[in-house]
């Protein structure tokens, strides 16, 4: 994945963005912002929405599968010159021979509509999107093969589908991060690429898929043949007509460039013009799964929040909770604390905005568990925490109002980044991490490994029917530790001994 940082619509990397749309059959989308963030070129009508700091494109170059290659551009738009670049998305935005991949995209198009509206030639922002192909269309579709039964739209998230389909870790810590703050660090920029390139690889595995199975074959797409038709027929169908005027603006275009003068204007033409025609699987997959995006006026205005009057507590409840909101400070002691009849040991449950912490906890040796639901209610999280005798981390704050029901038992979490949030966690609680606890706990599931390690056949034997154990382990001299819950298996190789040495760099252990 190559990744170019766009800023300046002078500068070399514009002009290649330029050129690798005009190329491109398939490009993925996605914007970063902060929540209300205003900046200085905000006017006053788009400032009812966020400003949206970055816009990421991801494009799939080539044709022959053994050729494809993707380049991810990550447009500055704090910097650039917005009316220079409006022209160039706008037309690729409406291009009906390229395909338009995004994750639930729509509000994404709203706070971008918003951010360009009312600058120089950005006329009323951006309206629409199509041909758009939504990842959780796609996901549904291979998930309904797969089981049998629909699968809601809503029930997942990307990095859940990352999961399940690419069998790849998304890391979304820094989703919540200022992205109006200049510069952007290197983690930022990689989780933006990745967050677009994402979405290529999905629709890959969705090509593959339904070429596979032969779905796409029962959609009928005019071919060359159809060009007999008469002028209005021609000009009645949308694919047919794209397929006529790309076939023959290529050469006229050329001669319009060479003595047309080197404007903005002109970029958007080029688009146009050097791209080729979609390939009949391409456009077959456009027929039958790609819909559109169209803002209404209604979109473009923000909705007024709709506060239900709510019944009044007692005023000592009332106290309690106000209490709980102004400070998020730990104040302890916690539950496992010898003075409130502890055992010593701690203990934590981590919700899923760090569901990331817990593993970085349990490879330190830490008890960490999660939620026994993927979206649990406030109430399952309180009970949980309760009930096991934990401190529940979390980084949402509206949790905080609960601090009252299960006092000493929920901290926020403030960094973003998960070896920060374990090293404030061991801070804040006065954890102490010795070498030894290191990799003690199993990372899947929490558990505890068995006292005695396994020989390699032994090992062999316990994996039957769940885990392959490497051929190239065979002939090494190796000891086996399974967890005693999930009965995971594990081995010190060489990423057991990176993960050991990270996490004393982390720690610092050595120091």
């Amino acid at each position: 994945m190559k990744i170019h940082w766009v800023d300046a619509v002078d500068s070399p990397e514009f002009a290649l963005l330029v050129s690798t749309l005009s190329r491109s059959s398939i490009i993925a989308l996605d914007a970063e912002w902060k929540p209300q963030q205003r900046t200085h070129n905000q006017n006053l009508a788009s400032s009812l929405f966020p400003f949206v700091s970055l816009l990421q494109l991801a494009c799939r170059l080539g044709d022959d599968e053994s050729q494809l290659e993707s380049v991810v551009f990550l447009v500055d738009l704090q910097e650039i010159e917005l009316g220079e670049i409006y022209g160039v998305l706008r037309d690729v935005f409406v291009r009906e021979d390229v395909v338009k991949l995004g994750f639930r995209f729509k509000q994404d198009l709203v706070y971008l509509s918003g951010t360009f509206s009312g600058e120089k030639r950005c006329e009323m922002g951006f309206d629409r999107i199509e041909p758009f192909i939504d990842i959780t269309s796609i996901y549904s579709f291979l998930k309904q093969k797969e089981t049998g039964r629909r699968v809601s739209k809503e029930s997942k998230s990307l990095a859940l589908i990352c999961q399940e389909l690419l069998g790849i870790s998304l890391a979304k810590e820094l989703q919540c991060s200022d992205w109006s703050h200049r510069p952007l660090t290197e983690q930022q920029k990689t989780y933006a690429a990745a967050d677009a390139y994402c979405l290529l690889e999905i629709f890959s595995v969705f090509q593959a898929r339904i070429g596979k199975e032969g779905d796409v074959n029962e959609v009928d797409v005019p071919v060359s043949t159809n060009l007999r038709l008469g002028l209005t027929e021609i000009l009645e169908k949308t694919t047919i007509r794209a397929r006529v005027i790309h076939s023959k603006f290529f050469a006229a275009s050329e001669m319009v460039k060479a003595a047309a003068p080197s404007t903005n204007d002109c970029v958007t033409e080029v688009l146009c013009s050097k791209n080729t025609c979609l390939d009949d699987t391409l456009l077959k997959v456009i027929q039958k799964y790609g819909t559109k995006i169209v803002l209404q006026e209604l979109d473009r205005k923000p909705r007024a929040s709709k506060k239900k009057t709510k019944r009044q507590p007692r005023p000592g409840v009332m106290a309690k909770v106000n209490n709980i909101e102004c400070s998020d400070d730990w104040q302890g002691p916690p539950p496992w604390d010898l003075s409130v009849g502890g055992d010593g040991c701690p203990k934590f449950l981590c919700d899923v905005m760090v569901e990331g912490l817990a593993k970085h906890l349990r490879c330190v040796g830490i008890d960490a568990a999660v939620p026994y639901s993927k979206k649990p209610e406030s109430r399952h999280l309180i009970d949980q925490a309760q009930r096991e005798k934990r401190v529940l981390l979390t980084r949402d704050a509206k949790l905080l109002r609960h601090g009252y029901l299960i006092r000493n038992q929920i901290y926020r979490v403030k960094s973003l980044l998960k070896n920060d949030q374990l090293l404030e966690v061991m801070e804040i609680f006065e954890l102490k991490i010795s070498e030894d606890q290191l990799m003690s706990r199993c990372t899947k599931c929490n558990g505890r490994f068995i006292q005695k390690p396994l020989s390699t056949e032994e090992a062999v034997e316990a994996a039957k029917g769940f885990q392959k154990i490497p051929d190239c382990l065979f002939n090494k001299n190796l000891e086996f530790w399974q967890c005693k819950d999930c009965h995971q298996l594990y081995w010190e190789g060489t990423q057991y001994h990176n993960a050991v040495q990270k996490f004393i760099d982390v720690c610092k252990l050595n120091e």
